[in-house]
């Protein structure tokens, strides 16, 4: 299957771009490398698929590009770039999030129609339902995102709807709920305990530590994306890791670990919903999605790999080796 991986350079899609290889897949990832944070970070991220073959990276902004040609012979392609983060989205950086989350999710979508293209998967969010109604969460429930970063991606996902009703471009949402593991973004929750945990520094909890999410395992949505895109279902679905957990469990779970945390309070920020939990009952029966990772497992994963990085030597290459690699298919 050939595939092409927006955002490949992130968190999620670098982990995706490796599942699809290890699968005889082949991909062309693409990204633009943005600063909302350290790019070294994203480049690192990079650096072991770039000698594997069946993989090709171009840097480029999606608003940009010429898309038809990048994905006229895609099987599928992942849309996973955009702008992340629910507490940057208010204010002036709006502009941004609408810019990253929403336009370029259209040119996507128009690239597809124009193509033909057999196959996009979307990577949308559980922001899309704030403080939902009801718990665990169905699809069916009208969302409320409480965060203009949940709006962006809500009106991605209802231009993904549209085009597929209108256009019969064979979209499948796919709402994620607070992804997880080994290289996940600096800015979430995870990786800052992580970090703390190995550092010794002091992690700053947002609120009294009560709220909760369904924690979900990278590698488990990354089984399911390829799912999701083999399957001939198309429309909404949750992904979440099967149940809930509080920050102050978390917290606990690491200090059993052997890695203690050492917490300091500040207020509840805006935007944060209270709490997050999946009905995933939709993707089981639509594309048979089953998490198999529990959060100790995967926090435990986390921890090696954090070790890993503060002792093993650093990666060599340049930006330049990085960034203007290519390999053809």
């Amino acid at each position: 299957m050939r595939a092409v991986v927006t955002g490949a350079a992130g968190f999620i899609g670098s982990h995706l771009c490796e599942h699809l290889l290890s699968r005889g897949d082949e991909v062309t990832g693409v990204d633009a490398i943005t600063d909302f944070y350290d790019p070294a970070r994203k480049r690192r991220n990079l650096a072991p698929l770039l000698d594997r073959a069946g993989f090709a990276f171009l840097r480029g902004d999606l608003l940009d590009l010429a898309l038809p040609p990048l994905i006229a012979d895609a099987d599928v392609v992942y849309h996973l770039a955009g702008q992340p983060g629910v507490r940057g989205s208010w204010g002036r950086e709006f502009a941004v999030y609408l810019e990253r989350n929403v336009l370029v999710t259209q040119r996507v979508l128009e690239a597809a129609r124009e193509t033909g293209l057999r196959r996009l998967v979307f990577a949308s969010s559980s922001s899309v339902y704030g403080d939902a109604a009801a718990y665990p969460t169905p699809e069916r429930l009208s969302p409320r995102p409480v965060s203009p970063y949940g709006v962006t991606k809500l009106a991605a996902e209802q231009l993904c709807e549209t085009y597929r009703a209108v256009f019969g471009v064979p979209t499948v949402s796919l709402r994620l709920f607070s992804v997880y593991g080994p290289r996940q973004r600096p800015d979430m929750a995870f990786a800052r305990l992580v970090a703390a945990a190995c550092s010794g520094l002091p992690f700053r909890l947002y609120g009294d530590g009560e709220q909760s999410r369904d924690f979900t395992y990278v590698g488990d949505v990354t089984t399911a994306m390829r799912a999701a895109a083999l399957s001939p279902w198309t429309g909404v679905a949750n992904l979440g890791g099967g149940g809930e957990v509080s920050v102050r469990q978390v917290i606990t779970l690491l200090d059993r670990l052997g890695a203690p945390v050492h917490v300091t309070r500040s207020p509840a920020r805006p935007g944060d919903a209270r709490r997050t939990a999946a009905d995933i009952s939709l993707a089981r029966s639509a594309f048979g999605y089953r998490p198999v990772t529990d959060v100790r497992t995967g926090l435990a994963a986390m921890l090696r790999h954090e070790h890993a990085l503060t002792r093993g030597p650093e990666d060599r290459r340049t930006s330049r080796e990085l960034l203007g690699h290519r390999n053809a298919h």
